[in-house]
């Protein structure tokens, strides 16, 4: 069954030391690995699987409004999404777009 939708959720990353850290900034989704691509890879897993118990438990539209997080349609799709992102970090700031729910 196709997407719902789709979410331009923002991920972050630092590295502290010897391991990275990354962060979905809108959903507060953490985590931490030896490499970067590890870590992408895995915050990536974990924020499908938060989108999916929220679409599970029926708080999806509720979180997402609370959230301020935007769910793109089909007919609403943009060309192209402006992330807001501060230029004085440390950080590698990924826009990623996530699929979301099941359409009828």
């Amino acid at each position: 069954m196709p997407a719902a939708g789709f979410v331009v959720l923002t991920l972050m990353f630092r590295q502290e030391g010897r391991r990275w850290t990354g962060e979905c900034r809108e959903l507060g989704t953490a985590t931490y690995g030896r490499t970067l691509r590890q870590t992408h890879d895995e915050l990536v897993e974990l924020v499908e699987l938060h989108l999916n118990a929220l679409e599970q438990t029926g708080e999806r539209e509720h979180f997402f409004r609370k959230h301020n997080i935007t769910l793109y349609t089909g007919e609403a799709a943009p060309a192209e999404v402006i992330q807001l992102v501060p230029v004085d970090c440390e950080e590698f700031i990924h826009a990623h777009r996530v699929a979301v729910g099941k359409s009828a």
